[in-house]
């Protein structure tokens, strides 16, 4: 997995053996030693920067290795604080990546979660299976880039009207094409539709 580097700042660095983000000492990494050991073939890399633990986790596999990180003694992430997505168009492929926030009650231990996901296959299976919270947090993904998740029960806009056309938060979505016109007195018109995701220029 590619570390993203920060603007005018220094490169994502590998963590200390005694580096942890919350809980108590060597937690993360314990975590982490947990998923090489269950998953070597899903863990794609890990980066460790301020503070923070982040491994990557081919698609396929995240829905097994969630389920891990909730049931397995020890590690008991039973909050999914949060789900987002990132777009790194431009800067490398795949060109998304959803990202997963793990948290855990009893032991306060958090981990970042990201899977690498390509424009001409954007999908990724769905955690609602898991986590109820999921539901909302996928639908507000595949609204806002246009990341479809399979087995996903409602998946439907959450924030944008149905008539939206693209997805907003993709960086080549272009800001001045104007969107179908809906509520009263709106039948019949239109404005211009954008073009398809994909097509834009960034």
């Amino acid at each position: 997995m590619a570390a993203p580097q920060e603007p005018n700042g220094p490169e994502r660095q590998s963590a200390p053996d005694s580096a942890v983000a919350g809980g108590s000492p060597g937690a993360e990494d314990a975590v982490v030693s947990h998923l090489r050991e269950r998953f070597p073939d899903a863990l794609l890399g890990e980066v460790y920067y301020r503070g923070e633990r982040e491994v990557g986790i081919s698609r396929e596999r995240i829905p097994a290795v969630a389920e891990f990180l909730r049931d397995e003694p020890g590690l008991e992430f039973d909050f999914l604080m949060d789900l987002c997505a990132v777009d790194y168009l431009g800067r490398r492929e795949p060109r998304f990546d959803v990202v997963y926030h793990f948290y855990s009650l009893r032991h306060n231990h958090r981990l970042r979660v990201c899977v690498p996901v390509g424009e001409a296959s954007a999908e990724v299976p769905s955690l609602t299976g898991l986590w109820k919270a999921a539901d909302w947090f996928e639908r507000e993904v595949w609204d806002l880039y246009g990341i479809r998740f399979s087995g996903h029960p409602d998946l439907r806009r959450l924030l944008l009207y149905n008539e939206f056309k693209g997805h907003p938060l993709r960086k080549d979505y272009r800001m001045k094409d104007r969107q179908p016109l809906i509520g009263p007195g709106s039948k019949g018109r239109r404005g211009a539709e954008p073009a398809a995701p994909g097509s834009q220029k960034p």
